[in-house]
């Protein structure tokens, strides 16, 4: 039977609390045993992507007793509980399904009147014979041409995730000649956001995809007028250039405005829906149905690794529980996403969003208050920009920030020069080794301005090429990771309270019933 305790009153955490500052890497990836620890310290992930984890800082004793707190805590047993449909969000009383929109994993759930698994699936089917049916040329625009843009309408987990898997794809698909569709995203309720990507497009060529689950997201809406008052403009009919992505019950729903609706559900969070139709239908216009469905493959298989309850073999489960280490253990208040790759430009931004308002919280998930730390702070950039720009603190500021790097061995456009006898590739892949070991390692010099401390923690994920498979694993990588991190510190990773009161008090400007702090605030922009 599962039980939904707080870390603290684990005797596993107790014996974890008294671990603090065991293992200098430093000492560990400067001696004769540095080569073995790389490669001992090291998990298999989906999509051929590897996460090592030598340069974090633990030994055997702090894994044992992570294990411990895994079992302890019931991790495994929880993520089975929420593959078969047990009520996770407890804030909102809803199942989370977002692995089920990609996979076969857990039983058959029933919701709503309908096969969940079978609801999903039917909705990657819809999306893919819309598809086909735009690049095929049956469905044109009013003036019987092709459509060749899509734009995305969308806010949060409607921008975020999809904008950043497109961004990541896009170089691939155009080498491997599955490109089919430009896309651009509209996300920002600023008019200079819609504006600026609207007059970049060919209006009667695109195809705007509104995102939005309850077809009431002020932002969203506002920025739907906006286009469709562009499209106006331009002569064209707008019900034959947008569709919706939403839920069933939305007023987007079998709506003659729009050319096509396909369906999620109050089961998928919005930063958990890139692998459904938010994400589903951009990337399937994009690049076509089966990229997409390479991508989901690739996030089912990393899902179904999860599973494994031994945490040498569980890349994701790793991940959280040296991630739980660092934050409560060690106090560490933020963790940086680095990838070496310009194709996940976007990816830390998502990644912000997933984790920061899955476990940005400080009750448990019965709503008390909870004593020890949660969800760090996370943020990052693509290498080597990074470098040239917060590394100074990552490297010799006050507070230690451990590091997420992402690699691979091959860029995605197969372009590349050599200059002084190596490639930029091979240039790119030097600076990432040479900063885990120079965070690791440090260095000793006579003049402190120029010494490094070393015992900077880090990890990195690596794989050949950043692919539709391996994109699918990475992103389910850290999904699973957030979760168990929510199932450790026993908060509710699937509600966002806190981007609501935000909202509420904005709709409360907006009426002109306002008093107090709001209307003196109001008063200094609002004219």
């Amino acid at each position: 039977m599962v039980t939904w305790s707080n870390a603290d009153t684990l005797s596993s955490w107790k014996k974890l609390m008294s671990l603090k500052g065991m293992v200098s890497i430093k000492d560990e990836l400067s001696g004769k045993n540095a080569a073995k620890r790389i490669s001992d310290y090291s998990v298999k992930m989906g999509g051929g992507l590897t996460y090592n984890y030598a340069a974090k800082q633990v030994n055997e004793q702090i894994l044992k007793t992570l294990s411990e707190l895994a079992k302890e805590q019931q991790l495994i047993e929880k993520y089975q509980e929420l593959l078969d449909g047990a009520v996770i969000n407890t804030g909102e009383k809803r199942m989370v399904l977002h692995q089920l929109t990609r996979g076969q994993l857990g039983k058959d759930v029933k919701a709503d009147g309908v096969n969940k698994r079978d609801f999903y699936k039917n909705e990657v089917k819809r999306i893919a014979e819309f598809a086909d049916s735009v690049h095929s040329g049956k469905l044109l625009n009013e003036k019987g041409e092709k459509y060749t843009t899509v734009c995305q309408i969308g806010i949060g987990g409607s921008d975020l995730g999809p904008r950043a898997m497109y961004l990541a794809l896009e170089n691939w698909a155009k080498k491997n000649n599955t490109f089919k569709m430009e896309a651009h995203f509209i996300s920002n309720v600023d008019p200079d956001d819609a504006s600026s990507v609207v007059k970049s497009l060919d209006i009667s060529k695109t195809i705007f995809i509104l995102v939005s689950k309850s077809g009431t997201t002020l932002e969203t809406l506002t920025n739907e007028s906006f286009v469709k008052d562009f499209i106006k403009k331009a002569g064209c009919d707008a019900s034959k250039h947008m569709i919706a992505v939403t839920s069933e019950t939305s007023p987007l729903a079998h709506n003659p405005d729009y050319m096509a609706a396909f369906y999620m559900d109050d089961y998928i969070g919005g930063r958990y829906s890139s692998t459904s139709g938010v994400g589903g239908a951009v990337l399937s216009l994009a690049f076509g149905p089966k990229v997409f469905q390479e991508f989901l493959d690739g996030a089912t298989e990393e899902d179904k690794l999860a599973l494994n309850k031994d945490i040498t073999k569980n890349a994701a489960l790793m991940d959280a529980l040296i991630g739980v280490y660092e934050r409560n253990v060690q106090g560490y208040p933020a963790t940086a996403i680095l990838p070496y790759s310009q194709a996940l430009s976007r990816f830390p931004a998502h990644l912000q969003q997933l984790d920061m308002e899955s476990n940005g919280k400080s009750v448990n998930r019965d709503g008390a208050p909870l004593n020890y730390l949660t969800g760090p702070v996370i943020f990052g950039e693509p290498g080597t920009n990074g470098q040239h720009s917060f590394y100074q603190l990552l490297h010799q500021g006050t507070d230690i920030i451990p590091l997420q790097f992402i690699a691979f061995a091959e860029n995605q456009t197969g372009d590349d020069v050599v200059i002084e006898d190596s490639t930029s590739q091979v240039k790119l892949c030097a600076n990432v080794t040479a900063q885990i070991v120079a965070f690791a390692c440090g260095k000793e010099d006579e003049n402190p301005n120029k010494a490094f401390a070393g015992n900077r923690p880090s990890s990195l994920i690596y794989g050949k090429q950043l692919t539709p498979k391996s994109l699918g694993a990475l992103l389910a990588h850290y999904e699973n990771k957030v979760m168990f991190q929510g199932f450790v510190w026993n908060v509710n990773s699937f509600d966002q309270e806190g981007v609501q009161l935000g909202k509420k008090l904005a709709k409360t400007v907006l009426s002109g019933q306002m008093e107090g702090a709001l209307k003196a605030y109001a008063g200094l922009l609002i004219k």
